[in-house]
């Protein structure tokens, strides 16, 4: 890093890809930023999908990565969706410490139509149906998993209302996705953007834990309670969110550190150092011939063509090819 290099909580410093973690005191507050950029371009160019499914893969993407970096240990965070809609599931993968792959599936015919009607907003891609979040520490531990309703709502709400029924944490956040037109030898070449800001009401105080605007507070059962003007650090919160535009997020001209300080500059933002997020799959040979070595001499010879096996990994797009006798 050459001395005019930007420093940690400076603007500019995180960049993309990189996810940052943040908080102030003042509001209780604490929570995650981050602007995608190569690693989208990496993800869903490699699959070509069309754009409106890209865009819906990128809010999943940006979603994984706010909250599998939040992991304290080594494991992986699932981020998967099953639904009636033309894009029928969509699955994020992240392994910590920085590792993401994802794809998704759709139903070519039925997309081409819902872009041909201007069907085609996120919440309507989607349909209704599950978004399961899975937390897996690996060998000799047990898997845990939430799961909320699709109910024809975004991602964001569906998530803000996950964490306020299952973990009771107020939490509310933002994701936009876009793409960018970048100069480069006379021409415009399209890049994908995409950005996120969860925020959660985490105070220590017992008069803030207090407050009706948590669950279980003493003011659940007190409709009075609920105009209490003791304390605003929450709604606060809120407001200052609802008034980012999309563009804000993606921007790289803005970057994280920039958007903190235009919310939160007047309660001071303690910023930390982020975790890279890598477009990394997991996928290998070896562990692809473990499956194979399951399959019973009938599903080898459904599986082989023209003589050979041949894998191809719905993450990656990587091909791997094996000779049946190595199963034999």
């Amino acid at each position: 890093m050459s001395a005019s290099d930007p420093t940690l909580g400076e603007f500019g410093f995180a960049g993309d890809d990189r996810v940052v973690p943040f908080q102030i005191d003042e509001l209780d507050l604490r929570g995650r930023i981050v602007q995608m950029g190569p690693i989208l371009d990496g993800i869903l160019n490699r699959h070509d999908y069309p754009e409106p499914v890209g865009r819906l893969l990128a809010e999943v993407i940006v979603l994984a990565a706010l909250l599998g970096t939040s992991l304290k240990f080594e494991g992986k965070f699932i981020l998967q969706t099953q639904t009636d809609g033309p894009v029928d599931m969509m699955v994020a993968d992240f392994a910590t410490p920085d590792a993401i792959r994802a794809y998704a599936r759709f139903d070519e015919e039925r997309l081409a139509q819902a872009i041909e009607v201007g069907a085609d907003a996120p919440e309507q891609l989607l349909g209704k149906g599950i978004l399961a979040m899975t937390i897996d520490q690996g060998a000799h531990t047990q898997r845990y998993q939430g799961i909320v309703q699709l109910d024809g709502s975004n991602l964001e709400e569906i998530a803000k209302a996950y964490f306020r029924q299952s973990e009771q944490i107020p939490t509310d956040m933002r994701i936009a996705v876009g793409k960018q037109v970048v100069a480069a030898g006379g021409r415009g070449t399209e890049h994908w953007r995409a950005g996120g800001i969860i925020a959660q009401f985490l105070p220590d105080a017992p008069e803030r834990m207090r407050l009706p605007d948590l669950p279980g507070g003493d003011g659940d059962n007190d409709r009075d309670a609920l105009t209490d003007p003791t304390d605003d650090a929450w709604r606060e919160t809120e407001a200052l969110l609802a008034t980012i535009e999309p563009t804000e997020l993606w921007d790289p001209m803005v970057g994280a550190e920039r958007l903190l300080f235009r919310l939160f500059h007047n309660h001071g933002t303690k910023v930390f150092e982020g975790t890279e997020v890598r477009d990394k799959c997991s996928c290998n040979r070896q562990k692809i011939g473990v499956i194979l070595e399951g399959f019973t001499s009938e599903e080898i010879a459904e599986s082989t063509e023209d003589g050979k096996i041949r894998v191809t990994c719905e993450f990656c797009s990587t091909a791997y090819t094996f000779d049946p006798s190595e199963f034999a």
